[in-house]
Formats: structure tokens, C-alpha cells, sequence
């Protein structure tokens, strides 16, 4: 049983055996034990700090985001990592509303369909939304929240952008087959896309996008200029909302050296602290805060686990993997090697679940969890 293994030994496992990992040949006990040993290693080294050290690093690394010059690093890596991958896929293993993000769970036995609407329900409260309202959905994935809030409030205007080609063509299509007129989506990297003026909003929402930003300083500054004036807005306040996950009080980056995850999954992201966006307030003020505790994560994983699974005979073993493949990397690849990338893909996409399952539940959703803010336009 996994109780009787040494952590020496699961450490070493997980530094060693990816190729196990990506073919699914190791147990999901032995996964899940090897990833809370990897993950409480992390807190014991945050927890070895004194106050004084710790208050030093993470002003010397808000310090080292401001003096960036890009907005993000490694853009296109997350469009490989996570957003080019088949539609179809991604869609066997999310909710109706294909949220890719964290859902809620307030008493625990929602089933996933239920959790990702009571989510984007409570978006809309905290981001104080009205009907008639222009809201940009920014890094807006398969458009869960867009389509929600197209639905919702018929008489908003709803502009989204996304930096993956192939999840336009998805927003654009259920658009299209709902009859949602108030939908516009377009395609960009938000380190140089801009609206130029052509537009202007009174909410901006932002889920789970900011985990792939680095400077916050240029991020917030370009997102203000999108925002209208408070005496313009609808209701008198130009607002925006941010989801990010977070780890309680200290933010890291994902460096290629930190292992399996952060090479295959988060090239180039930031695990921000929960207190991180209170020190970039130039160009908006911070408003509100909430703190969501991370079992809600942790349970949406464990349900989009259970959807991959049941869906496994759809693409392994199907003839069918080589469609798990990025768009841009299939195209350099035989069909002998699309299939054993594919496959390969499958697996990671299920110990990328599993583990962010094990993480989020960590420390019963105490250490790393998920942040609500709300920021104002400055007058």
C-alpha cells in the first residue's frame, strides 16, 4: 500500500519515471502519494522562513515582475500545453459549460454541471453585472463564461479574446447554433493585442489568466485603457474582476527545472500569493478581495479525472490519438508518431488532473486555493 513506501523512494519516482507517467503505466496510488510528498516539500521549504526572510523575498520578487518587459513569457507554449489540443477532447472531460477552471462546491455534493454554473453565477454578483452592459471576456478559453453571460444578459454586448485559433472557431460555432448575436470573439496575445480605442467596456473579466502573466504593472496599465471612465460605465463604475489560483501568502514562478509539471503544463506561469495584486494598484484600485478555499479545485479535478476516464476508449485505442495533438506540432509528425505523441498526451492530461486534484486538497484547501478580486477605474 502507499503507506508502506518511503518518501525517498517516491521522490525519486517522480523525478525519474516520466516516461511511466506518460504512458499510464504507474498506479494512481503511487502517483497521488508521490505528489503530496512533492507538494508538502514545497510548504516546507515556504514554512523554514522566517518572517522577516519571507517578507524580504516576496518584495524582492514583486520587484523583479515590475522590472519585466513583457507582459508574459512563453505564450505560445501555453497554447500547446493546454488551449490547441482537440476540442473534442477538452470537451469529454469538462462540465456542459466547458469551464476550464476551478468550480464551486459549497456543500461538497454538486456534480460538476451544477458547480461550474453556481461559479459563473457567483462571477456575476461579485462583478456587479447588469443587462445591457459591454464586457470583455479576456483570455476568455472555450467560452464558458461567454456564452453564459450571452444568455444571461441578451441585451449586453460580449466581446471575448483568446490567444488559440481553434477555441474562436468553437465560441464563434455555439454562437452561431444558440443564436446569440451579442457575441464577438477575437484572437490575440494580450502582450501585443489592442483594441486601440475601438472599443471600450464597463466590466472586464478575467478567469485563470493571469497565472500565465508575469509583469501586472503593464498588465493592468493596458487593461485600464480598455476600461470606460466611471462617469461613462454603466452604473457609474468601470470594473474589473480576476480569478486567479494562488498560493496563500507566497508567489513562485513555474521554472523548467521544477519538474514534470511545470516543463509540460506551466511553461513560463506564475503562482501568484493571494496578497499579490495589492502592490500593482497604479492604474486601478483594488476593491474586494475573497479567498476561496482550495477543495473547491481540488473536487473540480477529481470530476474532470472521472469524465476522462469514462471517456478513454474514445481515443486510446481508437486510432484516434494522433488528435490529441497540437495543432502545430502535428503538422511535423508521422501518423506512427502522431499516435504515440497523442497517447502520450492523453496520460499527461490525466496526471495533470490527478495532480492538481492532490494539490489543491493539500493541507485540507488551506495552502494553495483560489482569489477574487475586484478592481476599479481610477477617476
Amino acid at each position: 500500500m502507499s503507506f508502506l513506501l518511503p518518501a525517498s523512494l517516491l521522490s525519486s519516482l517522480a523525478a525519474s519515471s516520466e516516461s511511466a507517467l506518460d504512458n499510464g503505466y504507474l498506479p494512481d496510488f503511487l502517483v497521488r502519494r508521490a505528489i503530496r510528498y512533492l507538494c508538502q516539500q514545497r510548504l516546507d521549504e515556504i514554512s523554514k522562513a522566517t518572517l522577516e526572510d519571507a517578507v524580504d523575498a516576496k518584495w524582492a520578487y514583486i520587484q523583479g515582475l515590475k522590472a519585466r518587459e513583457d507582459i508574459a513569457i512563453e505564450t505560445e507554449k501555453a497554447n500547446e500545453q493546454h488551449y490547441e489540443v482537440s476540442t473534442e477532447f477538452i470537451q469529454s472531460c469538462l462540465g456542459k459549460n466547458m469551464k476550464y477552471s476551478c468550480c464551486l462546491y459549497p456543500t461538497g455534493h454538486e456534480s460538476l454541471d451544477e458547480a461550474e454554473v453556481l461559479m459563473l453565477e457567483s462571477y456575476c454578483v461579485k462583478a456587479r453585472l447588469e443587462n445591457g452592459m459591454d464586457i470583455l471576456d479576456l483570455g476568455c478559453g472555450w467560452g464558458s463564461l461567454t456564452l453564459f453571460l450571452a444568455k444571461k444578459y441578451p441585451n449586453s454586448r460580449i466581446t471575448s479574446l483568446s490567444n488559440s485559433a481553434t477555441q474562436k472557431l468553437h465560441i464563434d460555432s455555439q454562437a452561431a447554433l444558440r443564436g446569440f448575436k451579442n457575441v464577438e470573439v477575437f484572437t490575440g496575445d494580450v502582450k501585443v493585442f489592442d483594441f486601440l480605442g475601438t472599443r471600450s467596456f464597463d466590466r472586464i473579466m478575467s478567469i485563470e489568466m493571469f497565472e500565465h502573466m508575469k509583469n501586472y504593472e503593464f498588465l493592468l496599465r493596458k487593461v485600464a485603457t480598455w476600461l470606460k471612465s466611471n462617469k461613462d460605465a454603466k452604473g457609474g463604475e468601470a470594473l474589473l474582476f480576476v480569478h486567479i489560483f494562488c498560493h496563500r501568502d507566497t508567489p513562485y514562478h513555474f521554472e523548467e527545472n521544477d519538474g514534470w509539471m511545470s516543463r509540460n503544463f506551466f511553461s513560463g506561469g506564475t503562482m501568484p500569493s493571494f496578497d499579490l495584486f495589492s502592490h500593482f494598484q497604479t492604474s486601478l484600485t483594488l476593491e474586494r478581495s475573497w479567498w476561496l478555499n482550495g477543495r473547491h479545485y481540488g473536487k473540480t479535478c477529481e470530476d474532470w479525472l472521472v469524465r476522462q476516464d469514462a471517456h478513454k476508449a474514445d481515443w486510446i485505442g481508437s486510432g484516434r490519438e494522433g488528435e490529441l495533438v497540437s495543432g502545430k506540432l502535428r503538422a511535423d509528425l508521422s501518423e506512427g508518431e502522431k499516435k504515440v505523441e497523442g497517447a502520450k498526451s492523453f496520460y499527461r492530461f490525466r496526471i495533470f488532473f490527478l495532480a492538481c486534484a492532490e494539490f489543491f486538497a493539500l493541507k485540507d484547501g488551506e495552502a494553495w486555493g483560489v482569489g477574487h478580486y475586484l478592481f476599479r477605474q481610477r477617476d
